[in-house]
């Protein structure tokens, strides 16, 4: 299908190259680099200049709509986890989302390639949440770097809180050579051990087995360094002051259904997130959060990566 058989699709700040049907009602959109899918307003595919992956995506997604599809960056809200009484993550990321018009009062996008999304509250969502909501995407990709802007805007004449996560698989070469910076000395949440609150004592956070935590009060950059590519990411992030890192190693994945055997080898989860103190938002208040990721080649072959460096850019 392509883009002069959607007219919805003209409101894009930029040309979309092709609109394809994943599954019945799934659209996914084309630009440049990134796709984006109007079911759950997902990135589900990222690539650099080499045209190589950086996002995970599941050997065994289920693309079929209602289930939620594993991989890329799935959108929590308004409940992470089974913190709530709503379904696992909340209802954003297997609700149909529809292209913005008017992304105001963010500024043009101008020659970047960019899109814009909105999910709106419907009869079903306030049976289940009863809560009216415009919830807002901006994803963009300029000079290598992918930004992702969620807004959350209070259309209800009561006040309400809500979690919020935007939820990065990213794609790695192997999770046991793979090492993240930036979360050391921090508190956390064990969700391996009945959530109990820890301090973390490593220097770096490697990997050897299942690993479920949710860091608290997190810097704005983050590194996920990726010995064996001699690739790192570097997330930052704003309004987001929490931090979920996640692999479910082997025993865990053989027991999802929609992720393949061996698939936790080359993912990891490093999510942006909303929390251990949700955000609240009087009625027609707007709630902003950021995400930038892009990568940096790490030059060495052994040892520590100095993390000032790729913390905080240092030379």
């Amino acid at each position: 299908m392509m883009l002069m058989d959607c007219p919805e699709l003209y409101s894009l700040n930029q040309p979309v190259h092709l609109l394809r049907l994943v599954h019945k009602g799934c659209f996914k959109i084309d630009i440049k680099e990134f796709q984006v899918l109007l079911y759950g307003g997902q990135v589900v595919s990222w690539k650099n200049e080499r045209r190589e992956e950086l996002l995970f995506m599941s050997s065994k997604a289920n693309w079929k709509p209602p289930r939620a599809i594993r991989g890329g960056i799935p959108i929590c809200f308004p409940q992470f986890g089974n913190l709530g009484s709503l379904e696992q993550h909340g209802f954003a990321r297997n609700r149909m989302w529809s292209l913005d018009s008017d992304p105001s009062p963010l500024p043009p996008a101008n020659n970047q390639s960019s899109v814009d999304l909105i999910l709106k509250s419907t009869e079903e969502d306030l049976k289940i949440w009863p809560r009216c909501f415009e919830l807002r995407l901006r994803v963009t990709l300029s000079a290598g770097r992918l930004t992702l802007i969620p807004r959350v805007r209070n259309m209800d004449n009561k006040t309400f809180s809500f979690m919020f996560t935007l939820c990065n698989y990213f794609s790695v070469s192997d999770i046991s050579e793979v090492r993240v910076e930036g979360l050391e000395t921090l508190d956390y949440f064990d969700n391996l051990n009945n959530r109990q609150r820890f301090t973390e004592q490593a220097d770096a956070i490697t990997f050897d087995g299942e690993f479920e935590r949710v860091y608290l009060s997190t810097p704005t950059k983050i590194a996920i360094i990726d010995h064996e590519k001699k690739r790192t990411f570097e997330l930052w992030k704003d309004g987001m002051p929490d931090a979920v890192v996640w692999n479910p190693w082997d025993k865990k994945a053989k027991a999802l259904q929609d992720l393949g055997d061996e698939d936790y080898q080359s993912m990891l989860c490093v999510d942006s997130a909303v929390i251990e103190t949700p955000i609240i938002l009087k009625p027609f208040e707007e709630w902003k959060g950021r995400q930038e990721i892009s990568t940096v080649s790490s030059s060495y072959c052994s040892g520590q990566l100095d993390p000032r460096k790729v913390l905080y850019g240092f030379h």
